[in-house]
């Protein structure tokens, strides 16, 4: 079954992952990369595999995926947004085709499946969801934190069952420190316009569980040893553990960096 849609890559200086990600989507026939000026070899292996190389400053990976959606002129009507550490899978794929000849929604939530040092972090990651494949003018994205989700969704959205695979580990655990880092500052940010007045409760019960996640985060941003807490709903009842020392390790490195956010929160203070 011949692709019909497009594909986004956001790059920057991806130069050692990007040529597995394009070998994942080597039958897509059209690739875009939207690249933030790089300066490694990242433009000269994405357009030697045939994508078409956009550049734009980097803001957020909202405007950045805004940016692509409302500049360049695809071949299909559908778009599936990828990052440079991510990769497709050929049922994925086959999903993809699949939903849009059924177009029951204009937009869909897909999961990662979560690679650390070649494990599949099953329990101690989860499913989590984003906002990934859409038709065209049929959703937007807007910044959260320091990623993004969907917004003004002209059709609903559903939920694909298949994942794309995620190495975020792939340039080293001294990068993801210092990506997180920048991370924790969005996170303390968003934290500020966050009051429990507002918070959705109700969701907990009857909402989507991308939405329920959401509710979590927010209730979470208010309780005292967040760290440690964040460590115990990890490992213990998630089931963390089950992902061996990999896992275990996982979830310190995702306590530590709830730390670093409070720590950012607390400079900001001062």
């Amino acid at each position: 079954m011949n692709s019909r849609f497009s594909i986004v890559i956001l790059t920057y200086n991806e130069e050692d992952n990007i040529p597995s990600c394009l070998k994942s989507i080597g039958w897509c026939d059209d690739i875009v990369v939207i690249d933030s000026y790089s300066k490694d070899k990242t433009i000269d292996i994405a357009e030697k595999h045939g994508a078409r190389v956009f550049q734009n400053k980097f803001i957020d990976f909202a405007q950045q995926r805004n940016f692509a959606n409302e500049t360049v002129a695809f071949k299909y009507e559908w778009v599936f947004h990828l990052d440079a550490d991510e990769h497709f899978t050929e049922a994925l794929r086959q999903e993809c085709n699949k939903t849009i000849l059924d177009y029951k929604y204009g937009a869909f939530l897909v999961p990662a499946k979560e690679m650390l040092w070649a494990t599949w972090l099953k329990y101690s990651a989860g499913t989590v969801y984003q906002m990934r494949f859409h038709k065209l003018k049929d959703a937007r994205f807007e910044q959260y934190g320091h990623g993004q989700r969907e917004c003004d969704l002209m059709k609903g959205m559903g939920k694909l069952k298949e994942p794309y695979v995620h190495y975020f580990m792939s340039k080293g655990i001294n990068q993801w420190f210092v990506k997180h880092l920048k991370y924790a500052s969005d996170e303390c940010s968003n934290e500020e316009n966050i009051s429990l007045n507002n918070v959705p409760f109700l969701k907990l019960i009857n909402g989507k569980s991308h939405e329920k996640r959401r509710v979590l985060k927010a209730i979470s941003y208010k309780l005292p040893l967040r760290p440690f807490f964040k460590f115990i709903y990890m490992y213990v009842i998630k089931l963390g553990f089950l992902d061996g020392m990999v896992g275990f390790r996982f979830c310190v490195m995702k306590a530590i960096y709830e730390q670093f956010i409070i720590l950012k929160k607390n400079e900001s203070i001062k």
